[in-house]
């Protein structure tokens, strides 16, 4: 069998796992290992040995260090001390709030909160005060979905553990931090666009929180004692807040191994409630880990039978490497719509790697215009987070919510990848 057709085989089976992905309720990763055997071992020759060299352990310590860690906040009540403290900010002008729920799910999700996660905490809160409110549900709801997309590619968070991985897998290298400002400020300038189109800005200066008699009605209880109540943060989780001070500044500056870092952080936390462990290392993200793993696991036995210097060669006969980002972008805003944006981007940035070693191209221009063009496509209904959104729509928009979503989530996989292009690839 000829190296191009065996490319092709390959990588069409890559995208036929995320094809079943999004029909079925079956696991990528799991796809990801069966392909990887069958393609390296059984097809190509491969030792065990070799295929078990693909498997991303790195990445795999990184992802489970760092989740385990930031459960261990999540169940001792730290997370919930940002969130309270976050949703006291919206005591004043009622045109801020949008801009308070925006910063406070970027917040959640830049120390180390699951997108989903951080999503499920901060949505409710933010849709019920649309509602209270008079606002656009669909304006806030995007906007806390740009606050996700913001955040999520942290040097804490798993998507951005995943990018970095995955590049360090490939000799690549990163620059976590740049990559995080870049997705910051397209995600606050989606949510400015948002933010004027939906008439936010009507709201400026106009009303307090407190004068909304709307905000009196038993639903909204819920909401009233959350804003009322004083952030109070007991030993465990003065605790907490010390060893995620440790993990940014350890991590960050020093460059320790962040999973082995959070590893031992969230140990010495455990020892102080050791009957909790068991429920934390069951509420940890397996599925996404798996995924992952199973994922970049088949995509390194693609690299060791030759499919990226298939890729390469093909890419440096294409006419512009700018164009190229363009098609991926397109691709990811299109597939991630569907399926896991986490799984597909650790199956597509190594697709990516002839345009990132180009040397007229800006890396991080080119991984930024991919990873947003795959995350703010999150709000169709179809998947995770539009889901939460619908379910969780108030009043009046219930019956439209769902229809919004989804025509708004076409006009981005439409325009998005194009516009992250412009900003990111196409003059630099």
């Amino acid at each position: 069998m000829s190296i191009e057709t065996l490319s092709i085989i390959a990588i069409a089976i890559l995208f036929i796992m995320f094809f079943i992905g999004a029909v079925r309720p079956i696991n990528i990763g799991v796809m990801g290992f069966v392909a990887a055997f069958i393609v390296g071992v059984l097809v190509c020759g491969l030792s065990e040995d070799d295929l078990l060299g693909s498997f991303p352990a790195e990445l795999f310590i990184i992802l489970a260090g760092v989740t385990y860690f930031f459960n261990t906040l999540q169940d001792n009540g730290t997370i919930d001390v940002i969130t309270t403290a976050g949703l006291r900010l919206v005591r004043g002008n009622v045109g801020l709030i949008p801009w308070v729920m925006f910063a406070l799910e970027l917040i959640l999700c830049a120390v180390g909160t699951q997108g989903t996660a951080a999503i499920i905490i901060v949505t409710p809160i933010a849709l019920q005060l649309a509602n209270a409110c008079g606002m656009s549900q669909l304006m806030m709801a995007l906007m806390v979905a740009f606050g996700m997309t913001g955040g999520i590619f942290s040097p804490l968070n798993i998507m951005g553990l995943v990018v970095d991985g995955v590049l360090s897998e490939y000799s690549i290298a990163s620059n976590p931090l740049g990559l995080w400002i870049a997705t910051v400020a397209f995600s606050f300038f989606l949510s400015l666009i948002t933010f004027f189109i939906f008439g936010g800005y009507k709201f400026l200066g106009k009303k307090k929180l407190e004068e909304l008699s709307s905000l009196e009605g038993d639903e909204n209880k819920e909401i009233l004692e959350k804003l009322s109540k004083k952030v109070s943060v007991n030993g465990f989780q003065a605790a907490s807040l010390v060893a995620l001070v440790i993990l940014v500044f350890l991590g960050i500056v020093f460059e320790f191994n962040m999973g082995f870092l959070a590893l031992i952080l969230g140990f010495i936390l455990g020892c102080t409630q050791p009957k909790r462990q068991g429920g934390i290392i069951k509420s940890m993200p397996w599925s996404i880990i798996f995924m992952v793993s199973g994922i970049v696991t088949y995509v390194g036995v693609m690299q060791d039978i030759g499919v990226m210097d298939w890729l390469t060669e093909l890419i440096s006969n294409f006419n512009s490497p700018k164009l190229a980002t363009l098609v991926t972008a397109y691709i990811g805003g299109f597939v991630s719509a569907f399926v896991s944006t986490t799984g597909f981007l650790s199956g597509v940035i190594p697709l990516c790697i002839p345009v990132l070693e180009e040397p007229g191209i800006w890396s991080i221009g080119v991984l930024a215009c991919i990873c947003m063009a795959s995350s703010i496509v999150d709000v169709c209904p179809f998947s995770t987070t539009g889901a939460i959104f619908v379910a969780n729509a108030q009043g009046k928009e219930k019956s439209t919510l769902y229809s919004h979503l989804l025509y708004a989530a076409a006009c981005i996989v439409l325009f998005g990848p194009l516009l992250a292009w412009l900003v990111f690839v196409a003059f630099l």
